[in-house]
């Protein structure tokens, strides 16, 4: 066979290698998508209806999250917490609901984190807790503010040992280079500091003042069940169902 010979014959076995690697390659994403599209719960509670739904939506979220508790729900309030940044690019991430008093639900932070970047530029977030295990979900949307310092103070006090300890070592939303480095920033916080940290002036806590609470359960035949609490001008808050 001469070269060009031998180099077109190359050329065309290398066409077919890839030519079914990507044949391989789709099918794999057909079967993935086929599976997403076979993965369904049915749901078949029993339907909720205004008559039970408590007339403050606080009282309503308290009573939901006492059910989840009792129902070994893991981290029952754990929420994912959405934001948005300057150039209206939303994200979201799992934090934990540490306070709801006064109306306004709390959770803490690191002040240099994403996160708190966002708030700051635009003090607006969503709450979103989902307990699909009992057929829930619940939407708290509302504006932020940071809590008192000597709100945050009382509450890092409470924390772990360990935990006040990373909340030094962590630069959180910051590029680490390695797990090694943020251990070693950890060892060191833990000899500096000793046993009783104070909390550090970058951490805090968030409060958010809802102005709308959304209920959610799930009903036979995507008939799900919608309420929506909203707070009006007079601080009362108005109940309306919606379509699912």
């Amino acid at each position: 066979m001469n070269p060009f010979a031998r180099l077109l014959s190359l050329k065309v076995e290398l066409f077919s290698i890839a030519n079914k690697q990507l044949r391989e390659e789709s099918l794999k994403v057909t079967d993935l998508t086929q599976q997403l599209q076979d993965m369904r719960e049915e749901y078949d509670g029993v339907p909720l209806r205004k008559s039970d739904l408590n007339e403050c939506p606080l009282a309503q979220f308290s009573a939901w999250l006492l059910d989840a508790q009792q129902a070994k729900v893991a981290d029952p309030n754990a929420c994912s917490l959405s934001t948005v940044d300057e150039s209206g690019a939303p994200m979201a991430r799992a934090v934990l609901l540490k306070g709801l008093e006064a109306g306004k639900f709390s959770f803490y932070t690191n002040y240099k984190s994403r996160k708190a970047k966002h708030l700051e530029v635009n003090p607006k977030a969503t709450m979103h807790f989902p307990w699909f295990s009992l057929e829930r979900q619940v939407v708290v949307s509302g504006s932020v503010q940071k809590v008192p310092v000597d709100q945050s103070e009382e509450y890092f006090n409470s924390r772990p040992l360990m935990s006040r300890l990373g909340a030094w070592a962590s630069q959180q939303s910051e590029v680490l280079d390695s797990r090694e480095t943020l251990e070693k920033a950890f060892l060191k916080a833990r000899e500096k500091l000793g046993e009783e940290p104070a909390k550090p002036s970058h951490w805090g806590g968030f409060a958010l003042n809802p102005h709308s609470i959304e209920f959610w359960q799930g009903g036979p035949n995507r008939l799900h069940d919608r309420f929506i609490y909203t707070q009006q001008a007079n601080k009362k808050w108005l109940l309306k169902r919606f379509y699912p």
